[in-house]
């Protein structure tokens, strides 16, 4: 099955979307290039800017990167690297094809277990449930901008409901996550008789601590740029420990 997932017409279909979308991202970076002379932007400072962004958008990339190899290992290498090429997030995209992949009848995200009707189920999913916040802002983003401009720096101080919500979601899904582990790792014989494994919880640890100490740097060394790095560090740190732990 993972040979047909990375087979060459698969290739040629997730490349073709791929390189038209980085198309556009060139025909609009040129765009933006000449708005900006029009406007009698410095060339300098633009090449700056843009040498800047390029710069410092390849290391945040590797925790896209590390999640287009976790992905490849079951759903083959064209899917995850279109996924998170396009419109996607790491986040996202791990757990709705974990999600999928149990719905589908599958213990997981396996490779021994996937099937052609599996696949198709994850690969949709993965696909349809993140396209709504590009549907909703084509159709509400512009009435939600103008609440956004009315409620003035009082919103902004004080926040809002999303912030809320997003902030409540995550920590649910983290809830969920950790407590699921938790769960496999005592057994039903007794409270204190163990039979699960204990590394999905060290790997979680370990990610939290690289990640904390990555916000402290940020807020008091006053280090904004470290923000990008955070996602990766976390990812790589975790899966460091992961290995180290399973070696031992």
């Amino acid at each position: 099955m993972l040979k047909t997932l990375n087979s060459p017409t698969m290739y040629l279909i997730c490349g073709a979307i791929v390189l038209f979308v980085a198309g556009v991202s060139v025909f609009f970076m040129v765009r933006a290039w000449r708005a900006g002379i029009a406007i009698g932007m410095d060339k300098t400072k633009m090449k700056r800017t843009i040498t800047a962004s390029a710069t410092f958008s390849v290391l945040p990339s590797l925790g896209i990167l590390l999640g287009v190899i976790a992905l490849s290992g079951a759903l083959g290498t064209p899917l995850p690297w279109l996924r998170l090429s396009v419109i996607g997030a790491l986040h996202y995209e791990t757990q709705v094809a974990e999600a999928a992949a149990e719905a589908a009848g599958l213990s997981g995200l396996s490779v021994s277990e996937m099937t052609p009707r599996a696949f198709v189920t994850i690969a949709f999913l993965m696909a349809v449930c993140i396209m709504w916040g590009m549907v909703f802002s084509v159709f509400f983003n512009k009435k939600y901008l103008k609440k956004l401009s009315a409620g003035g720096a009082k919103t902004a101080k004080a926040g809002g409901f999303g912030d809320a919500a997003m902030t409540a979601m995550f920590i649910g899904l983290v809830s969920a996550y950790i407590g699921s582990y938790i769960g496999s790792f005592v057994s039903e014989k007794g409270l204190f008789t163990f039979s699960g494994s204990w590394i999905p919880l060290l790997v979680a640890a370990v990610s939290a601590v690289v990640m904390a100490l990555f916000i402290w740097i940020e807020e008091k060394k006053k280090a904004e740029w470290v923000e990008g790095f955070a996602l990766a560090a976390s990812m790589l740190a975790g899966m460091a420990a992961a290995a180290i732990a399973a070696a031992l």
